[in-house]
C-alpha cells in the first residue's frame, strides 16, 4: 500500500480541497435586440425577447391577480 514520503502541509492539503467548492461565474452574452447583458438560452430581462419573439411585455405594470 503506498505511503506518502513526506507529510503534506495543512496549506497544501487545504488548497487542493478548496477546488471542489469553487463556483464558476455565470456566462453572460449580449441581447441581439437591445444589447443588454443576459444569460444564454434565457429571456432578455431588459426587452423581454427570446429568439426573435416577445416572451414577456416589459415596461407595462402588471396587475396583481385578484383573489
Amino acid at each position: 500500500m503506498p505511503v506518502p514520503k513526506k507529510r503534506v502541509s495543512r496549506t497544501r492539503r487545504d488548497k487542493r480541497r478548496a477546488q471542489h467548492d469553487k463556483m464558476a461565474s455565470p456566462t453572460v452574452s449580449s441581447c441581439p435586440k437591445c444589447g443588454a447583458p443576459r444569460q444564454p438560452h434565457m429571456m432578455c430581462p431588459a426587452c423581454g425577447f427570446y429568439r426573435d419573439r416577445v416572451v414577456k411585455e416589459i415596461g407595462e405594470a402588471e396587475e396583481p391577480a385578484a383573489g
